[in-house]
């Protein structure tokens, strides 16, 4: 219903009991293959959704870049562009509320990401923070969104704005978050990876979930259901899996 996104998983059925153990990260961090986010406008603080949704809305028929999501204090919220200097944003956010598009806001600096302040120090306590991050959305009602995000998450779209919360600029599809992600073996998988599944009875991808740990992933299943989680060994998964990514 309201945020914005989607997901994956799963090999083998061997794949569960096989994946690193919680907290083991490789020795040498590879460098991510996704670019850090800069500058983003911020508004809104809504206890009901539908305000949140609204906005998104409004933001995406003046053509930007626009996700609403809910944070720690169960406030829906809503994030706007990507810009490359702060000037640019206050630019923005200042003609935004001189057409009452939007009130207040406050300019996020690349800084206030969590892929900016782990940098360097490995990748475990960013994985930690996209979990957080993850966890946040379960229960909230799925709504096939396309490439809008009023309707709510879609499988894809929920990865993407998952990742973007945490400064990560992935893709918005499904098949460019493949692409775009680094191998990983079944027995690799770590937390806050991605997991692919083919289902629509071909090789192609169309579902994606990020790995929580454990054998399960959270993933945006369909119309009329919630954000919930699944387990990678379950007969519909794992006849459907594909692969895994990384982006750490």
């Amino acid at each position: 219903m309201a945020l914005a996104v989607c997901l994956t998983l799963l090999a083998l059925c061997s794949c569960a009991k096989q994946t690193r153990p919680e907290g083991e990260r490789p020795a040498v961090r590879p460098k991510t293959a996704l670019p850090q986010l800069r500058y983003a406008i911020q508004a809104g603080a809504f206890k009901n959704i539908d305000n949140a949704v609204r906005l998104t809305g409004k933001l995406l028929a003046h053509k930007l870049l626009a996700y609403h999501f809910i944070d720690e204090s169960g406030f829906y919220k809503v994030r706007i562009g990507n810009f490359p200097s702060r000037e640019e944003a206050l630019e923005k956010a200042e003609s935004l509320k001189s057409a009452r598009v939007i009130e207040d806001y406050f300019i996020l600096a690349p800084g206030d990401y969590a892929a900016a302040r782990y940098e360097g120090a490995g990748d475990s306590r960013l994985r930690r923070e996209i979990l957080r991050t993850a966890e946040r959305f379960i229960g909230v009602p799925y709504r096939w969104g396309g490439e809008s995000t009023t309707d709510g998450f879609d499988c894809s779209g929920l990865t993407m704005v998952v990742y973007q919360l945490n400064g990560l600029e992935l893709p918005r599809t499904s098949a460019d978050q493949w692409r775009t992600g680094r191998p990983v073996d079944p027995h690799e998988i770590a937390q806050g990876d991605l997991v692919f599944f083919a289902t629509r009875g071909s090789r192609n991808i169309s579902h994606v979930g990020i790995y929580l740990g454990g054998d399960l992933f959270l993933h945006a299943p369909g119309r009329g259901s919630t954000i919930q989680t699944a387990s990678l060994s379950s007969d519909y998964f794992r006849a459907r899996y594909v692969g895994a990514r990384s982006y750490l």
